[in-house]
C-alpha cells in the first residue's frame, strides 16, 4: 500500500514539474516573440529607403486584423497565411504621401476571403492612384477574385503561359439530410420567417425557392458591382464582359486576355521585376527595394496611429456569435469590453467593426444591450459591416446611430430558429442502445436526444421562437426609427446585399471602415488630428496563449486524423454545443 500510495506521489511530482517545464518554456518563447518583434522592427526601420515599392502579395486569406499569435504554431511553423486588412489599408494610406514609396507592386498568388474585404481594398489603392503614383499587377495565373483586386492597377501583367479565370459567381449551399436520414438522426426545427434558410441544410436536400431567390438576387447585385469595376478600369463593356465570362475565358490563349484588354502584356516574373528595377532606378545587378505592408506598417507615419487627446474605438466583432468560449465573437467577453469602452472618457466615439453570419440569440441581446449602455452617454456609436452582418450580426448592429456597409456586404437575415436533433432511431436501430426513463414531471426530461418532441413541447418552442423574433423586430424597429409592420415586411429571414439594404432603410450609407472612421471623426469637428484605437487588445497575456495553444493542438491533430471529413465534424460539433435558439445565416460559399 505505500509502496503504491510512494509511486502515485510521485508521479503527481512528476506531472507538476513537467508541466512548470512546459510552461517556463512557453513563457521563454513568448518573450523570445516580444523581442523578436521589436528587433524587427529597429532592422525594418534602418533599411527602408527611398526608390521602395510596397509589395503587396495577394497569397493567404483575408482576415480583419493580425491573429493572435499561436506559440504552437510557432513551434511546429504551421502558421496559417493571413492577409490584416487593418495592416493592408493602413500601409496603403501612408504611402500615399511617403517620398520613399515609387507604387505598389500587386504580387497576386491565390488569395481567398470575402468580396466586401476586397471592395475596402481596391477603394484603398484607387486612392493611392489618384495621388499620381503606379500600381502594377503580376501574377502567373489569375483567379476570379484575385484580378477583381488586380483591375485597379495601372498596368497588368500575366505569364505568357499563365491563365485568367473570370466567370461569375455562385453559392453553394452542402446539404446534410441525407445523412442525417442514413444516420436516423431527426433534425427538429422551429423557426420564423420565409427566407430564414439556416436550417435547410438539416431538413432539405435542395434549396427552397425564397432560399433560391434571395441568393439569385443579391449574386446578380455583387457580380454588377464587380463587373462595374472592372469595366470602368479596363474600359471593357459589362455586357463583353459577361459574354466572355460565359466562354470559359481560363480556357483562352494568354494573348486573347491582351488583345480583349483583361492584360497589358505578357511577361514573365523576372521580366516584370526587371521593369520596376527600371521605374525606381535600381540597377539591374541590385535586389527591387521591397517592403511589405506588415513591415511598412511599423515604420511608416500611419495616419490616426499616434495617441493625442481626440480618440475613436474600433471594436472588432468577428465570427460566430457565442455566449462563452474561445473563438468567435464571445458575448462573455465582449460585453465587459463595452461597457469598459463606456466607462472610459478619453474614448469619443465607437465603430463596431462586424463580420458575422450570426449565432446564438442570447448572447446578440446581451451585446446588443451592452451598446445600448454605450449609447446612453451620448457619445457616438456607428456600425462598419464587413463581409457580413446578417441575422445576429445585424441585431448587435441595429442599435447604431450609423450604419455603414460595402456595396458586397450581405446583411439582413432578421429571423430566428431553433434546432434540437433526435437520435432515437440512430440510437435504438443502429447502435442497438435504448434507454428509459423516470422523472418527476411530464417534461422533466426535455431537451433529450433519445426522444423526439411532443406537440406540447414543439407549440412551447414555437411560442419561445415567436417572442424571439418579436423581440429581434423590436430591436431593429428601434434602432433604424422605422414601425415594426416596416421591419416586418423585409425581414422574414431575408438576406440583402449592401446596396439593396440602403435602399429598404437596414443601413444608412455604403463605404469602408475608413470611411466610417473619417466620418466620425468630422462629425466630431477633430479634422485630422485624432487617433484610432483597436480593440481588444490582439496581445494575449500568458495564460491565454498556453490555453490557446492547447485548442490549436487538439484541433490540428483532429483536421489531421479526420481529413476531409473534418466540415463535417465541425459541423456536427456546432450543432452539439450551439444554443437552441439561433440568429444566423446559412453557411454559403460564394465563388
Amino acid at each position: 500500500m505505500m509502496k503504491r500510495f510512494i509511486s502515485a506521489l510521485l508521479g503527481s511530482l512528476a506531472a507538476i514539474w513537467i508541466s512548470v517545464i512546459l510552461l517556463f518554456f512557453l513563457l521563454i518563447l513568448f518573450i523570445a516573440a516580444i523581442i523578436s518583434n521589436s528587433f524587427n522592427s529597429q532592422t525594418v526601420a534602418l533599411s527602408f529607403k527611398d526608390k521602395s515599392i510596397l509589395h503587396i502579395e495577394l497569397a493567404g486569406t483575408f482576415v480583419e486584423r493580425p491573429a493572435e499569435p499561436d506559440l504552437m504554431s510557432e513551434i511546429y511553423g504551421t502558421q496559417e497565411s493571413t492577409i490584416p486588412l487593418n495592416d493592408l489599408i493602413a500601409s496603403i494610406s501612408a504611402a500615399v504621401d511617403d517620398d520613399k514609396i515609387e507604387g505598389i507592386f500587386l504580387d497576386c498568388k491565390g488569395s481567398s476571403g470575402g468580396i466586401a474585404q476586397r471592395t475596402e481594398l481596391i477603394e484603398a489603392l484607387e486612392e493611392f492612384k489618384e495621388s499620381g503614383k503606379w500600381i502594377v499587377a503580376y501574377a502567373d495565373s489569375y483567379t476570379q477574385a484575385d484580378y477583381y483586386i488586380a483591375s485597379t492597377a495601372t498596368e497588368i501583367y500575366l505569364n505568357p503561359v499563365g491563365m485568367l479565370d473570370i466567370h461569375g459567381l455562385s453559392a453553394t449551399t452542402m446539404f446534410y439530410k441525407g445523412l442525417l436520414d442514413k444516420l436516423g438522426i431527426e433534425m427538429q426545427i422551429i423557426k420564423v420567417g420565409t427566407f430564414k434558410s439556416a436550417v435547410e441544410p438539416f431538413i432539405l436536400t435542395s434549396a427552397s425557392e425564397p432560399s433560391k431567390l434571395q441568393q439569385q438576387v443579391f449574386l446578380d447585385n455583387i457580380w454588377n458591382v464587380i463587373t462595374n469595376q472592372i469595366s470602368a478600369s479596363r474600359d471593357i463593356p459589362v455586357e463583353e464582359i459577361n459574354t466572355l465570362a460565359d466562354s470559359m475565358m481560363l480556357t483562352f490563349k494568354p494573348s486573347d486576355y491582351v488583345d480583349y484588354n483583361f492584360i497589358d502584356g505578357l511577361k514573365y516574373r523576372r521580366e516584370v521585376i526587371d521593369m520596376l528595377k527600371s521605374q525606381t532606378d535600381i540597377d539591374n545587378d541590385k535586389d527591387l527595394r521591397l517592403i511589405s505592408p506588415e513591415n511598412y506598417v511599423l515604420v511608416a507615419d500611419v495616419p490616426h496611429a499616434k495617441r493625442n487627446d481626440n480618440r475613436i474605438a474600433v471594436l472588432y466583432a468577428v465570427g460566430d456569435i457565442v455566449d462563452e468560449g474561445n473563438g468567435g465573437i464571445v458575448a462573455a467577453k465582449l460585453v465587459p469590453q463595452i461597457l469598459k469602452l463606456k466607462e472610459n472618457k478619453k474614448i469619443d466615439g465607437l465603430i463596431l467593426r462586424v463580420n458575422s453570419g450570426g449565432g446564438s440569440a442570447f448572447a446578440s441581446e446581451q451585446i446588443w444591450e451592452a451598446l445600448e449602455q454605450f449609447k446612453s452617454t451620448g457619445r457616438p456609436f456607428y456600425v462598419s459591416m464587413s463581409d457580413y452582418a446578417a441575422s445576429g450580426g445585424y441585431y448587435i448592429s441595429s442599435g447604431a446611430d450609423r450604419i455603414y456597409a460595402d456595396p458586397t456586404t450581405l446583411t439582413g437575415s432578421i429571423g430566428i430558429f431553433g434546432m434540437i436533433p433526435c437520435a432515437k432511431e440512430f440510437m435504438n436501430d443502429k447502435l442497438g442502445i435504448t434507454t428509459d426513463n423516470v422523472s418527476t414531471n411530464l417534461n422533466g426530461d426535455f431537451p433529450t436526444l433519445m426522444e423526439p418532441m411532443t406537440p406540447f413541447q414543439r407549440e412551447a418552442m414555437q411560442r419561445e421562437i415567436n417572442r424571439g423574433y418579436e423581440t429581434f423586430v423590436g430591436r431593429c424597429a428601434k434602432g433604424r426609427h422605422m414601425p415594426v409592420d416596416s421591419i416586418l415586411a423585409i425581414a422574414e429571414g431575408r438576406v440583402w446585399d449592401g446596396q439593396s439594404a440602403l435602399r429598404i432603410g437596414l443601413v444608412d450609407r455604403l463605404g469602408s471602415l475608413s470611411t466610417v472612421i473619417a466620418d466620425m471623426a468630422n462629425d466630431l469637428d477633430f479634422g485630422d488630428k485624432y487617433c484610432v484605437i483597436e480593440y481588444p487588445d490582439p496581445t494575449p497575456t500568458l495564460w491565454e496563449a498556453v490555453t490557446g495553444s492547447e485548442v490549436s493542438v487538439k484541433e490540428r491533430i483532429i483536421r489531421q486524423e479526420l481529413g476531409d471529413s473534418y466540415l463535417l465534424y465541425k459541423q456536427i460539433d456546432y450543432i452539439r454545443n450551439a444554443a437552441h435558439v439561433q440568429c444566423r445565416m446559412e453557411d454559403i460559399i460564394v465563388e
